[in-house]
Order: structure tokens, then C-alpha cells, then sequence
């Protein structure tokens, strides 16, 4: 399976820095709780004395979405959505062991963190602007169709794994109690992007090593092929 962005999107966010990991063998029952505490604390710091929408970070992304003709303040990426919960209710929401560990990371550094189960994948997955012939399911339930030139995360089945670039993910690659393999996409556009994307990696690799969470061959793998199964 390869991982990549469509040459558009390159072309019109040439800043974008991207990493990716994999990892074999989840499991629901690790307690992430400690291992996502300081991170969560060096964001609420950051949080103190501004908003989420004043950190560097998010105005990129949400510079991003009005040139994609969104509304920041209606469609939010993902890190911004997080750190608007955390700034308003103190604590995020519990999900998943691995997913609460990668949003405590994700407000930390406040760069969207996307994590999808790679057995829901279809083939190759691609950041691509959509043709409108794309599914993508709903967490309520309901199959909608991407609007064409819509960036999304698409498969070689035409499943939209996420709407809006980092705005949503969709619920068929969501993670569960029965995923063992994932993918995960840290994604940023601001001018540290290339340095900070690299530092996020690195400590996510250590926080998820410290709870046995590798890849395949026992190491966390970095942007490029993902391996099949």
C-alpha cells in the first residue's frame, strides 16, 4: 500500500510537511492515561493567554480552508477542533487508548493527528481533490458524497476515509476495539512545519513504543510505502 498526496495539493500547499507511521497489533485495553497527561498540560499551557485560532499552527490550516473556499470558523481541522474542547471543557473526549494518546500529542504540538485502521483500507490511499463519486460514511450513520475538487483521503475502492482534508474522518476506518493495525498521518502547513512534524514523530514514536506499539519488524515507519498484509 502507498500513502501519498495528489501533485495539486502539492502544488498548492508547497509548505505541507507529512509524516506517517504504522503499527501492528493494537490493543483497547493499554492505559494511555499518564503517557498523554503532559502532553495535554503543555497544551493547555500554550492555551493560557490565547486561542486556539491565535497559534501559528491552526491560522495555516485555517488559511488553507478559506483558499479551499471554507469557512474557518464552520470547518475546523482536527488539532483546532480538539484544543477548542480542551480550552472549553478542560479534557478531551475518551475514544480509544491509541487515539487518546495521538489527540493529547495532536493538541500538544497543534497539528492534526489522523489514525484510521488499515484493514478498512482499500488499496492505495491518496490526498486527493475528489471527482463527487466518492462514499464516505458518517458517524451518525449516513453515506454522503464528497463535492468535487473536495480534498478528502480516498482508496483505490473510492471510499473517503476523510472529508475536507483534516476537517473530518470518516467512521468505516475509524479505530475500534478489534483493530490491530493503523495508519497514522500528521499533517502541517505552517512555517516551522518541516522541523515541528518531525519532533511531533519522534515523540509519538517514543510514547507509543513505551506502551508496545511498533510496527512491522518492531519499528514505527516513516513516510513512504505501507507495507501490505
Amino acid at each position: 500500500m502507498q500513502f501519498s498526496h495528489h501533485s495539486s495539493v502539492r502544488e498548492q500547499f508547497p509548505q505541507l510537511a507529512v509524516a506517517t507511521m504504522t503499527l501492528d497489533a493494537v490493543t483497547p485495553d493499554t492505559d494511555t492515561t499518564a503517557t498523554a497527561a503532559p502532553f495535554l498540560a503543555r497544551a493547555s499551557a500554550r492555551l493560557a493567554d490565547r486561542s486556539e485560532s491565535e497559534l501559528p499552527e491552526i491560522a495555516a490550516w485555517r488559511r488553507a480552508f478559506s483558499r479551499m473556499g471554507l469557512k474557518p470558523t464552520q470547518y475546523r481541522c482536527a488539532s483546532e477542533a480538539l484544543l477548542r474542547r480542551l480550552r472549553t471543557h478542560g479534557e478531551l473526549p475518551r475514544v480509544h487508548p491509541l487515539v487518546d494518546l495521538c489527540n493529547a500529542v495532536s493538541v500538544a504540538y497543534a497539528i492534526p493527528i489522523a489514525v484510521l485502521d488499515l484493514d478498512q483500507v482499500v488499496g492505495d490511499l491518496i490526498v486527493t481533490p475528489a471527482a463527487g463519486t466518492e462514499t464516505y460514511q458518517s458517524f451518525s450513520g449516513e453515506t454522503e458524497t464528497p463535492e468535487p475538487d473536495e480534498i478528502i483521503f480516498r482508496d483505490d475502492a473510492g471510499n473517503a476515509h476523510a472529508r475536507r482534508w483534516t476537517n473530518r474522518q470518516s467512521a468505516l476506518s475509524a479505530i475500534r476495539p478489534g483493530t490491530r493495525r493503523v495508519l497514522i498521518v500528521v499533517e502541517a502547513l505552517h512555517d516551522t512545519a518541516a522541523g515541528d512534524v518531525e519532533a511531533l514523530r519522534a515523540e509519538l514514536a517514543g510514547a507509543l513504543g513505551s506502551h508496545g506499539w511498533s510496527g512491522p519488524g518492531g519499528q514505527q515507519v516513516p513516510h513512504g510505502p505501507i507495507p501490505r498484509r
